[in-house]
């Protein structure tokens, strides 16, 4: 079904069965699938592949060369439908890949609202994503990564299957990501090692200097206290119950079962 305000090129493919929404631009040499989706508002610039069982969220622009929704790359890939879902207002850019689940593990990737895709990054199978994300120029998810809202990822840089990224953490470029990334944290290298917290993104987002600097205090005495790093945190937990921020890393850690956290000291060398 074809909204009657949409603007299809007389260039561009678009199969039977796709449902295309009011105002949606498909621009020329462009390809949708019949079991995909188009939002309302959605444009698709040119060259641009939509396949696969795929919806894409309303106002959502995918630039040039950028295939969306294409079969997972796992190794177990079977020939079962699998889904991508994609919130509203998302800009991808030149390049950009993202792949459907598996049905070993749900069978959905999906990726929220307000997303920054630069060019040639990879979303992975299975990947869950928030919103307000920035994943720089040539990122790479690999599959069941999650990446909390507002976190921000570095040109370059690759993320370990089933590592979680959390809110507002930053990513430094060319970091290689082994290990959970904690809210607020800042990681970089190649491994990455973390480096502190996210200070300026804190400062962005409103917080104010006595927050950021509780927050501090409590990364001081989660990674450099006395127990290991899950145990330190629960043992400050009653103290700054006040700071949701803290609480919101506290519960990150507790929550964190599938893979180790990166910190201070894992990953350097020497």
């Amino acid at each position: 079904m074809i909204a009657a305000s949409a603007k299809i090129h007389p260039l561009a493919l678009v199969e039977e069965g796709a449902v295309v929404g009011e105002n949606v631009t498909v621009g020329p040499f462009c390809h949708v699938g019949p079991k995909v989706v188009l939002a309302d508002d959605v444009v698709l610039l040119s060259h641009v592949v939509v396949t696969g069982r795929t919806t894409v969220g309303k106002g959502t622009r995918i630039f040039p060369n950028a295939v969306i929704g294409g079969d997972s790359q796992s190794v177990h890939h079977s020939a079962v439908d699998t889904e991508l879902r994609i919130g509203a207002n998302c800009t991808i850019r030149e390049g950009v890949t993202m792949n459907t689940g598996t049905r070993e593990h749900g069978g959905l990737t999906e990726v929220g609202d307000n997303n920054l895709f630069l060019a040639y990054a990879h979303v992975a199978h299975d990947c869950r994503l928030g919103s307000h994300i920035i994943l720089s120029n040539n990122v790479m998810l690999a599959g069941h990564v999650t990446v909390e809202d507002r976190a921000i990822l570095g040109g370059g840089s690759a993320v370990h299957q089933f590592t979680r990224i959390g809110r507002q953490a930053f990513v430094g470029g060319l970091s290689a990501v082994s290990y959970d990334v904690i809210p607020y944290g800042m990681l970089n290298g190649n491994p990455g090692v973390l480096s502190g917290l996210n200070v300026v993104g804190m400062t962005r987002a409103g917080f104010s200097k006595p927050e950021i600097h509780e927050v501090r205090r409590a990364y001081l005495e989660i990674f450099e206290g006395p127990g290991n790093v899950r145990t330190n945190a629960e043992a400050i937990r009653e103290r700054f119950a006040e700071s949701k921020a803290v609480v919101e890393i506290l519960d990150f850690i507790a929550a964190a079962k599938d893979r180790a956290l990166s910190s201070p000291h894992r990953g350097k060398k020497g």
